[in-house]
């Protein structure tokens, strides 16, 4: 939840900026948007260092022990898994794409696409937090949020694709 809490007030605080320095937000969420995942990578793998958000217990070969589990138990090693594919996957269908031409917006809502599917998937072997009860069905909040980008991103998709409107 701190990922979607803080990805509002980022996005805020950016629309404010934009709008006051009259920059089109569009275009230049676009610029920086492409080094974010590999922002996101390091961040899971310092979790992992430290031993924090570590996933759910497992019996597959690759589960490891944390030392701050007080169950000790084998567990996924979810922050590995984010760091992989919400980050270096992420990236490389980024770097594979980046020299063609978009409608500005295209790589934000991509992101956001990207970003909500490996962490829909992955919230399924990710110990859950404590504080965190909401459950609409199978899902988790995490889960609901990420439906929620991933929609979202794709509706803007539509109504933004070029192909849709006429040329002057």
């Amino acid at each position: 939840m701190a990922y979607h809490g803080g990805l509002i007030g980022v996005l805020l605080i950016y629309i404010i900026f934009c709008y006051k320095k009259t920059i089109n937000h569009w275009h230049f969420a676009d610029l920086f948007i492409l080094a974010i995942p590999l922002g996101y990578t390091f961040d899971r793998l310092g979790n992992f260092i430290n031993g924090e958000l570590y996933g759910r217990v497992t019996t597959l070969p690759w589960g490891m022990y944390f030392p701050l589990d007080p169950t000790h138990q084998l567990r996924h090693p979810s922050q590995l898994y984010e760091a992989f594919f919400e980050g270096i996957f992420l990236f490389l269908i980024f770097w594979s794409i980046r020299k063609r031409k978009y409608f500005d917006g295209f790589f934000l809502s991509l992101y956001f696409i990207g970003y909500g599917l490996a962490r829909f998937f992955i919230e399924f072997v990710r110990k859950p937090v404590s504080y965190a009860t909401f459950r609409l069905g199978p899902f988790n909040l995490a889960q609901v949020l990420c439906l929620g980008m991933i929609l979202v991103r794709i509706f803007i998709i539509l109504i933004k694709n070029p192909t849709k409107q006429s040329s002057p």
